[in-house]
């Protein structure tokens, strides 16, 4: 078991340092899920309330705003710069839109001028089959002929992504699910940067550093310099290179939130946005609490539980967003933000600028995934906060239903995806 303990959180959200290889490993691969529970939370309401054609273009903009920033910060975290296809298929292997064992890829490096990789399983396929053949397409083709050369060219604008097969699988049951062949095209046109991205990468959080971890002798791979390892996990990683790959996979799932929420505002205009990403939030919020709190074996559902899953959940990004947590008894708790680079971006596209001095939805239904009892009062700030709140368990209240924005991304296969103890 990780995490039985009140001393697993602390006062401060967010704070990996202390945390074993191990930890960090689980933490790593459910912070890479966020990625997808993130858009299982917001595409269905960009369906609903802006259209289909609209929801397939967020979706697209989505990655393309946030994939190159991100894939640069990564490769400058674990030094593997270059321009080949090596290098390409190591930002794959680091970037929540490919989550280990949900996206079961296989790569095949034959040089660094071409290479191939496949997806034995694809858990993003899984979830749209059952909505027929035109959902298919539109994720399979539609969406990810422009987000895969989006990512490549982030190393090289002359990489190129192209299809060798892809879904809808003929036949039914057709393994691996796609195949996909990486190359560098030196007489391409080069691949211009996308406006969201431009538009992005301006941003506070697109440039936010942390301060480097400490180091320990618990062993494994500080960067990844060496040669590209089709088998990478994020177990070979030392615990310190955890710790940065965990923070960069927090930047990742919330520069996917600035992105979606700027491209629906230019269609639909800021008021729809925020709520939107509002319906985002209390989705995944709660799926992601009710997640981790069994990934990091959780014991219990009163205070202590409570503030563990709220100190290493995917909503706050540590440096960007300082958040805390404190207990004050068996049954209340604090929540408070300080002020910082997330209230001071100058636009409303993040999850930060959804906050008020209000209850705020989101909040309630990532504590009630681990207590149905259990509420956020807002309360007075104090010192440097710019929010915060009460955590209150009311044992003899009546349990809070499940919100409905919580009870769709619940039953999305991707939601109910276990993932098992790499070998």
């Amino acid at each position: 078991m990780i995490c039985r303990r009140p001393a697993c959180y602390g006062r401060r959200v967010s704070n990996l340092d202390g945390l074993a290889r191990t930890t960090l490993a689980v933490l790593g691969r459910e912070y890479m899920l966020f990625g997808h529970l993130l858009n299982r939370a917001a595409l269905p309401h960009v369906h609903m309330q802006v259209g289909p054609e609209a929801r397939e273009a967020v979706a697209i903009e989505e990655w393309m705003g946030a994939s190159p920033i991100y894939t640069r910060r990564m490769q400058r975290l674990l030094g593997f710069a270059g321009s080949g296809v090596g290098t390409i298929f190591k930002g794959f292997q680091l970037d929540v839109g490919f989550p280990h064992q949900y996206m079961d890829v296989g790569y095949d490096l034959g040089s660094e001028q071409r290479g191939f990789f496949w997806l034995q399983r694809c858990g993003a396929l899984l979830e749209v089959e059952q909505y027929g053949e035109a959902a298919v397409r539109s994720m399979c083709h539609a969406i990810e002929d422009p987000t895969f050369d989006a990512t490549a060219v982030a190393t090289n604008p002359l990489a190129r992504c192209r299809p060798i097969h892809r879904p809808p699988r003929t036949p039914a049951d057709r393994v691996p699910h796609c195949r996909w062949e990486v190359f560098i095209d030196a007489d391409a046109e080069p691949i211009q940067e996308a406006d969201i991205t431009r538009r992005v990468k301006p941003s506070r959080l697109a440039a936010v550093e942390f301060p480097s971890p400490p180091g320990d002798a618990s062993g494994g791979l500080d960067d990844y310099r060496g040669p590209f390892d089709p088998n990478f996990r994020l177990e070979l990683l030392s615990r310190a290179a955890l710790v940065g790959v965990c923070r960069e996979f927090l930047v990742q799932n919330h520069l996917l939130i600035r992105a979606l929420m700027l491209s629906v505002a230019d269609r639909a205009g800021d008021d729809v946005a925020r709520r939107i990403a509002s319906a985002q939030w209390i989705g995944a919020g709660a799926v992601a609490a009710g997640r981790l709190r069994r990934a990091l074996a959780i014991d219990g559902d009163g205070m202590a539980a409570i503030l563990a899953v709220l100190a290493l959940h995917p909503s706050f990004v540590p440096e960007y967003a300082r958040v805390g947590v404190a207990p004050a008894s068996d049954t209340r708790g604090r929540l408070w933000i300080e002020d910082g680079d997330a209230f001071h971006e100058g636009d409303p596209y993040s999850w930060y600028a959804l906050l008020d001095t209000l209850p705020h939805p989101a909040l309630d239904a990532m504590v009630q995934a681990v207590n149905p009892r259990a509420r956020c009062v807002p309360a007075t700030p104090s010192g440097r906060e710019r929010f915060a709140w009460e955590i209150v368990l009311d044992t003899s209240a009546e349990p809070a239903e499940a919100p409905p924005e919580a009870l769709m991304v619940a039953a999305s296969t991707t939601a109910a995806f276990a993932f098992s103890a790499p070998r």
